[in-house]
C-alpha cells in the first residue's frame, strides 16, 4: 500500500489553496512558513487580528443570555451554523467564548451579516 501524504502536501501542489475553510475565522489569516535548521519548513497559521469595531447599531443587534444556552447553539441560531459562534465571541469582550453564556441575564451583542458592534460598547454586561 502506498503512503498516504499529509494533506498540506496536496495543498502546496494547488495555487492559492488554504487549509482552512472559508467559514473558519482563520480563512483570512496568513500563512507562515519556519525554515528548521536542517531545512525543514514549517507551515503555521500566523497571528489573527480582529478587524475594526463598526459604529453603528445597524452593524449588531443585542441578546440577552438564557439558563442553558451555549456559544454554539447561538451559533446556529443566528448564523445557521454552530461552529460560527466565533463571531459573537469576537464581537464581545470576552477571553474565553463560555463567558459569553456563563450567566443568564448578560447581554451579548450579535453581529449582523459580518458586523461587529460599535467601537464605543462600554460593559454592556449585566
Amino acid at each position: 500500500m502506498a503512503d498516504i501524504e499529509p494533506y498540506e502536501n496536496a495543498l502546496d501542489a494547488i495555487p492559492g489553496a488554504h487549509p482552512y475553510p472559508r467559514t473558519s475565522r482563520y480563512h483570512d489569516a496568513e500563512i507562515g512558513i519556519h525554515r528548521q535548521a536542517d531545512g525543514t519548513e514549517v507551515r503555521y497559521t500566523k497571528r489573527r487580528l480582529l478587524p475594526p469595531l463598526a459604529e453603528t447599531e445597524d452593524d449588531w443587534q443585542s441578546h440577552t443570555v438564557s439558563s442553558g444556552e451555549r456559544p454554539d447553539l447561538l451559533g446556529q441560531r443566528y448564523f445557521g451554523d454552530p461552529a460560527q459562534w466565533w463571531q459573537i465571541a469576537d464581537a464581545n469582550p470576552v477571553l474565553d467564548p463560555r463567558e459569553l453564556t456563563d450567566e443568564a441575564g448578560n447581554v451579548i451583542e450579535v453581529p449582523l451579516a459580518g458586523g461587529f458592534p460599535r467601537a464605543d460598547r462600554g460593559d454592556r454586561r449585566v
